[in-house]
């Protein structure tokens, strides 16, 4: 409304500046100037209309007007209480989480290591038997004490103890006789100008080399037993000949017997599978 008056004061005020500088210099006569007049204030009616009809309208178009808060401040008090307890929850949970991982996961964790330290210190400075659960004084005694009678006094329990320890040890039956460990011997080696004399070489998987000398006259299983005392097992080794045939061992053949004649190089191989 404000608006409308000053423009209708304006247009006022120049409507009358012209009629007044037209009516000293005589340009329009009276009755064009009061026609002039009359239609000039219903223009300006019309526009004065126009403006205070639209102008409102137009401001609220052009320039929109934010609503104003409605909320009053028991409802914010009450949205705060609100945000309070919803963080109080969470950090509720979060602390209910927390502590389920320490009791979970991080007290076993550390118990396993310090667990393991003191069995590590135990082992190191020989103490290991403090890693065993042991024994409970009286324990034994008391598991004697539940097996027996009920109608057997104290004293008479004690007398049989005792006769118990008095009782001498039985010696244990053995139902197997060990079996008697076998002395490897190996006869004299003769000198390299003693007559019948065979000089042999063992050639070792391991590229050792191992000689010696025998008499022609000796059993070849003496063969075995030297192979034995060289570090390989007759059970799972055996002596070839070459061309590389294996060398045959009895008790009642002589070395002279088994092809053994002159100096002569042995290879030690592992035996060959049995076919079926």
């Amino acid at each position: 409304m404000a608006a409308s008056r000053e423009f209708l004061y304006v247009g006022v005020f120049f409507f009358s500046l012209f009629c007044i500088v037209s009516w000293k210099f005589s340009i329009i006569g009276v009755t064009d100037a009061v026609k002039l007049v009359g239609r000039g204030l219903l223009i300006l009616g019309v526009l004065t209309w126009m403006s205070s009809c639209l102008y409102p309208k137009l401001k609220s178009y052009l320039f929109p007007a934010t609503p104003p808060s409605v909320e009053g401040p028991a409802e914010d008090a009450h949205s705060i209480l609100k945000q309070k307890k919803a963080r109080r929850e969470q950090q509720h949970q979060h602390s209910v989480k927390s502590d389920e991982y320490v009791e979970a996961v991080v007290k076993p964790r550390q118990e396993a290591v310090l667990r393991k330290k003191e069995e590590d210190f135990y082992r190191v400075t020989g103490q290991s038997w403090k890693l065993s659960e042991g024994f409970t004084l009286g324990g034994e005694e008391q598991t004697m004490a539940n097996t027996d009678g009920d109608d057997e006094t104290p004293n008479q329990r004690a007398a049989r103890k005792r006769k118990e320890l008095e009782a001498p040890d039985q010696a244990p039956v053995l139902t197997q006789l060990p079996k008697e460990k076998k002395i490897i011997t190996l006869p004299n080696e003769p000198s390299e100008d003693t007559n019948g004399v065979v000089k042999i070489a063992l050639r070792c998987p391991s590229g050792r080399t191992v000689r010696r000398r025998f008499f022609k006259t000796c059993r070849s299983t003496v063969l075995l037993d030297w192979l034995h005392k060289s570090g390989y097992s007759p059970t799972r080794y055996a002596l070839y000949m070459y061309p590389r045939r294996p060398l045959l061992t009895r008790s009642d053949l002589s070395m002279e017997d088994v092809g053994i004649s002159a100096h002569t190089t042995l290879n030690v191989e592992e035996k060959d599978p049995p076919t079926r």
